[in-house]
């Protein structure tokens, strides 16, 4: 079985190696690759609703630009853009603080006014930070705050943010926006439990704590293959503070960590900061609330993110939305003050990417950024745009933390699905994005013969879910390489 598997392998590559020749001696960079072009055919997507643009990272020239210079949907491959922006007016070693202050006196272990837990726009403050700074607070000797603490998010001037704009399911934590004091990304990490049998219930573990959230778990084991294992679960939120939970989850499945957004981020924050002030031993004569730190308030110490680099390996590995959307805010934020009676550093953020791509020679023509994130019906890039993105990202001296930021094909984040049985699983850094009526991914995959690419693939057509051989389709016959 192993020999049979093994020449198995070897044919298939020696297929698409022929397959490499013979496109590539007989077409232009306008045409498709064959083995490209029968998938595409067989999911029954037409060649103008398909850009492809592919070029080695030390050559001169496309390989293919096929429909490169019309703008489409990304999807969440627009996160590449939003890390190349901050990477670039940034740095990979940039940081976030947070700080805590105070205003009034400490004695005798008692804090005689509020206490004041300031954002710096951090967009991944994880609770057990948090944790961690109220822990030490405790260890400076205040164990009672006898006014509020406050939870001042001003950093980033915002529009309010509907949560249910985009497809009406305002609790999936992808649709959580952006925060000057964002907590755990706003989200609620629901560890699930199936039972052995059918109809038996499904234990729930929840964290982070949230003070004042009651949860209604009613969902149950059944008995069914373990498909789309989310596919029935169902939350929503009754009477303000009630999450309910229900569905079903197949014992098959095993345990599983599923999400939810139920509050908005500012309330979220209340909650969990209450919870926590509380779990370290802490007691409060005020509440907690949101709030403005007064200048004359005495910062005690102060708490810095992961660098950069990391946090965009967050966002792309994952696809995180919100941290896409906190990059953008923190580009928006070093502009002047905005006069508008909505600030929206997001938008601004926007337009200092797009600044930052054509001050980098990249063709900004057709380029649409909303929120940077890639959840957009209105997001816009050219392939060929794209793909010299993503060649200037390889001559910048922060190069290995942008690729090493991407999933990898067949092995890890939101691309390990992908290629598994093929002989290039493991070769390609890619980033993927999926909308309805939208497929695509980018970034680089090096050959059988060691030579790097760089990729880009888009389909804009209400079949794009089918696309997803086609582009395995093209990244294994890169993978051949030239004989």
């Amino acid at each position: 079985m192993a020999i049979r598997h093994t020449f198995a392998r070897i044919g298939r590559s020696l297929v698409l190696a022929l397959a490499f020749a013979a496109a590539h001696h007989s077409t232009a960079s306008d045409r498709l690759p064959p083995t490209l072009q029968l998938a595409l055919d067989n999911a029954r997507i037409p060649a103008e609703a398909v850009s492809v643009w592919v070029q080695p990272v030390d050559a001169a020239a496309p390989t293919i630009a096929f429909n490169a210079n019309r703008a489409m949907n990304p999807a969440s491959v627009m996160k590449l853009v939003t890390a190349f922006a901050a990477l670039e007016r940034l740095g990979p070693a940039h940081t976030w603080r947070t700080r805590i202050a105070t205003h009034g006196p400490i004695r005798n272990g008692v804090l005689e006014g509020d206490l004041f837990l300031i954002g710096g726009g951090d967009p991944v403050l994880g609770y057990d930070r948090v944790w961690k700074l109220l822990r030490r607070l405790r260890a400076l000797g205040i164990e009672r705050i006898a006014g509020d603490i406050v939870l001042d998010a001003s950093v980033l001037r915002l529009p309010a943010h509907d949560p249910d704009a985009f497809d009406g399911r305002g609790l999936r934590p992808y649709n959580s926006g952006p925060h000057g004091l964002l907590l755990n990304y706003n989200t609620l990490l629901l560890g699930l439990y199936p039972g052995k049998a059918a109809n038996d219930p499904v234990t729930l573990a929840a964290e982070p704590p949230l003070a004042g959230i009651d949860i209604d778990n009613r969902i149950l084991t059944s008995d069914a293959p373990c498909g789309t294992w989310y596919g029935d679960l169902q939350a929503s939120i009754e009477g303000g503070r009630r999450l309910v939970l229900s569905g079903s989850l197949p014992a098959a499945c095993g345990p599983r960590t599923w999400s939810a957004a139920p509050l908005p981020p500012a309330a979220f924050g209340t909650a969990l900061v209450s919870t926590l002030w509380s779990e370290v031993g802490g007691r409060l004569g005020g509440t907690v609330r949101a709030g403005h730190t007064p200048a004359d308030a005495q910062e005690l110490f102060g708490d810095d993110s992961p660098a950069l680099a990391d946090v965009v390996r967050d966002m792309n590995k994952w696809s995180s939305n919100v941290i896409a959307r906190q990059l953008l805010a923190t580009l928006g934020s070093a502009l002047p003050s905005s006069a508008a009676p909505m600030p929206d550093m997001v938008a601004d953020g926007a337009r200092v990417a797009g600044e930052l791509l054509a001050r980098a020679g990249i063709d900004t023509d057709g380029l649409v950024i909303e929120n940077g994130s890639g959840l957009s019906r209105i997001e816009r890039i050219r392939a060929d745009s794209l793909g010299t993105l993503l060649l200037k990202a390889w001559q910048r001296p922060w190069m290995p933390e942008y690729i090493a930021a991407l999933p990898v094909a067949g092995l890890d984040g939101t691309a390990r699905g992908r290629l598994r049985n093929s002989p290039a699983s493991g070769h390609a850094h890619i980033k993927t994005g999926t909308l309805n009526g939208v497929r695509a991914m980018a970034g680089y995959l090096l050959d059988r013969h060691g030579r790097r690419h760089a990729v880009v693939m888009m389909v804009n057509h209400p079949e794009a879910p089918k696309s997803a051989a086609a582009q395995d389709a093209l990244m294994d016959w890169l993978w051949a390489g030239t004989p």
